[in-house]
């Protein structure tokens, strides 16, 4: 088994792992990103009514959902997500270690020419992950715009109606993938006669440009690990010993850096990819990029690019440091293993 397969499914088992302790705080966020309020009434709009927002809390968001809709509305649209998350790690960690292992190649043989000490640089850093980013974005995007409507989207039902309108001392807890497979074929279905097949890559643009954010992660992420390994020794498997602990550390002060840079993008995005009310207030549907961009500025000021940060700092944080330990450590024990069958082989 090659390098890039053994890191493709240790983060896919990893991204697997931390999506799952992760995800209320995803729904959450996403909820508070596609929340649209207007600074002022829009002459555009159908009724004359003004779009209008909850502002709360993670936690008392939190709490609203559970209230009104169980405890399976943290939990909307899990499966395709933990679809979305096996194929995305998988993608991305795959050709992230192809890239890395040929620039580090690279690196190797400038050296011998007396061009460099070896090793790869911050800008090559950047360019593999940016690459990685991409083929993932191009490649998955279709299952991410799914869920993101149907962590968007509310209960409508009358069966969850009559559950909610129930004291909370006798509401059932609903099961933790509470829509079944009809709701996501329409939400499939919605997206399809809204905008065809290109509106499976809604939002792409923006995406493509959120590839600086795994990028700045990975590059702080590699600097650091560099610096933290200079003087370690090379263990008897062939690396250099880093514990856990010290993985999640790194990583997370990778991504908390990558997601400060990069969360208005993530905003957008999340904007275009969620469900368009068509024939209400002009200034919450978005045609394109640049339209949700000059729109969110005009309606909701520069504080709508940054609603929900602080949910998703402590989401995407704490996802993206237990991946990188989980991966790292899958890494570790697959790289052994695979040692240790060379060993056997070669005595053989």
């Amino acid at each position: 088994m090659s390098d890039a397969m053994v890191n493709g499914l240790a983060g896919a088992g990893g991204g697997l792992v931390a999506q799952l302790l992760t995800y209320p705080l995803q729904t959450v966020n996403t909820r508070q990103q596609t929340e649209r309020r207007s600074k002022k009434p829009s002459s555009s709009s159908s009724d004359g009514s003004q779009a209008t927002i909850r502002k709360s809390g993670t936690i008392l968001e939190i709490y609203r959902v559970i209230a009104e809709e169980g405890w399976g509305g943290l939990y909307r649209g899990l499966t395709p997500s933990l679809l979305g998350t096996v194929a995305s790690q998988s993608v991305y960690y795959y050709f992230y270690q192809l890239f890395r292992n040929a620039a580090e190649s690279n690196a190797r043989r400038r050296r011998k020419n007396g061009i460099g000490d070896g090793t790869v640089g911050m800008s090559d850093s950047l360019l593999v992950a940016a690459l990685a980013g991409s083929l993932n974005v191009l490649l998955t995007n279709p299952i991410w715009v799914v869920v993101t409507r149907m962590q968007a989207s509310e209960m409508k039902s009358s069966a969850l109606q009559s559950e909610i309108e129930k004291p909370p001392a006798s509401r059932e807890a609903l099961p933790a993938d509470v829509e079944s497979q009809e709701k996501q074929i329409n939400i499939v279905q919605d997206l399809y006669r809204e905008a065809g097949l290109i509106g499976f890559w809604k939002g792409v643009l923006p995406t493509l440009i959120m590839v600086s954010n795994p990028a700045i992660q990975f590059m702080i992420y590699e600097t650091l690990l560099k610096e933290l390994t200079k003087k370690r020794k090379i263990n008897k498997h062939g690396m250099k010993d880093v514990s856990p602990l010290e993985i999640f550390v790194i990583g997370s002060i990778g991504k908390l850096g990558a997601t400060i840079a990069t969360y208005p993008l993530l905003v957008v995005k999340s904007r275009l990819q969620a469900k368009q009310a068509i024939g209400r207030d002009k200034s919450t549907q978005y045609t394109g990029t640049l339209d949700a961009i000059f729109k969110m500025i005009r309606y909701e000021g520069l504080t709508g690019f940054y609603k929900g940060m602080s949910t998703k700092i402590v989401q995407s944080v704490a996802a993206a440091a237990l991946l990188l330990m989980i991966k790292e450590e899958l890494v570790k024990v697959a790289r052994k293993l695979l040692l240790r069958r060379q060993k056997k082989l070669a005595s053989r």
